[in-house]
């Protein structure tokens, strides 16, 4: 778990893949495009192990969290 303003993402390495947690689902709906050719849940993305990471889209999806934490505490502010 990361931690960035509150929970930023999650990850966790299984038998065939390694899930992206990124602390709800609201993100993965945004992105439903750009994450199509992956399997997601509700709270989760998962990536295959016999593919590389797509390093810029988990780029993106940091950022696009950092983003949310930071607008989050300056509204509670």
């Amino acid at each position: 778990m990361f931690k960035y303003y509150g929970n930023l993402v999650g990850f966790a390495a299984f038998k065939k893949h390694i899930s992206l947690f990124p602390m709800g689902s609201e993100l993965i709906v945004k992105m439903k495009n750009e994450l199509k050719k992956y399997e997601t849940t509700k709270g989760s993305i998962h990536f295959p192990l016999d593919k590389p990471l797509p390093v810029t889209l988990i780029k993106k999806i940091v950022k696009a969290r950092i983003k949310e934490n930071e607008a989050r505490t300056k509204k509670n502010r």
